[in-house]
């Protein structure tokens, strides 16, 4: 029995890349242009409005940004909503399917920093870096830990809470903490991924840690980027 054809009525006017049946073809039609999958990334951890996606993903351009963020409502993967008063202002936010897709940024994530040319010192946003603690956390290391962690990254807040082997992520004031890192999201990177020093982050001005220092020190060790791919292996 052959499947039944499609009618127009039930499509939208997606363009098509691909005549091929597979779900990853249709996954790359969905979220395969340029900047979606880091649209997606930015709402990971709530909703966020337009300015506040343009300052997060700088290098896209107010008329790119509207054209992916149509395109992603359009494919169901978002929504916009308009905020209750007194803030009275429009935001994005996945939707329920949309947020499904974690998952898969992560593994794209872990799967692509194992290539050579990976440089984890490039800038990086609040939400990616968050994100990154999602991918590359190791529940092992944390053993029996029970902290909750907070961060003031620029406007944005959020509070880590590790225990039981999971790490919970919530965008929100960073109060009522065990530790907290203040600063920008590329010290926080140097800190966890490029081994910086605490001292010498503080020194420059782009990371400051308040709290159990001992539990700064574990926390910065619970995230372990993969093994590269040897060098001999680039192009075959």
């Amino acid at each position: 029995m052959g499947f039944k054809k499609i009618t127009k009525s039930l499509k939208t006017d997606r363009k098509r890349w691909y005549d091929d049946a597979c779900g990853t073809a249709f996954a790359l039609e969905l979220i395969g242009e340029r900047w979606a999958i880091l649209i997606m990334r930015e709402l990971m951890f709530g909703p966020r409005r337009f300015g506040e996606l343009r300052r997060d993903l700088p290098g896209v351009s107010a008329n790119i940004l509207t054209q992916r963020l149509g395109q992603l409502e359009q494919s169901r993967i978002l929504r916009k909503r308009k905020l209750p008063p007194p803030a009275s202002v429009q935001v994005y936010e996945l939707t329920e399917w949309g947020t499904e897709a974690e998952e898969l940024v992560q593994m794209l994530g872990r799967w692509a920093t194992r290539h050579p040319d990976h440089d984890p010192s490039l800038p990086l946003s609040a939400a990616s870096i968050m994100m990154s603690f999602r991918t590359m956390f190791v529940p092992e290391r944390a053993g029996g830990m029970d902290a909750r962690i907070g961060f003031r990254l620029g406007s944005d807040g959020f509070v880590v809470h590790i225990h039981d082997g999971t790490l919970d992520t919530t965008r929100m004031e960073p109060d009522d903490v065990d530790l907290l890192f203040k600063g920008t999201p590329s010290g926080l990177a140097a800190a966890v991924y490029g081994g910086g020093k605490f001292v010498d982050l503080e020194q420059a001005g782009i990371l400051s840690v308040t709290g159990d220092q001992q539990l700064a020190e574990k926390f910065v060790t619970l995230f372990p980027l993969p093994e590269k791919l040897p060098i001999s292996d680039q192009g075959t």
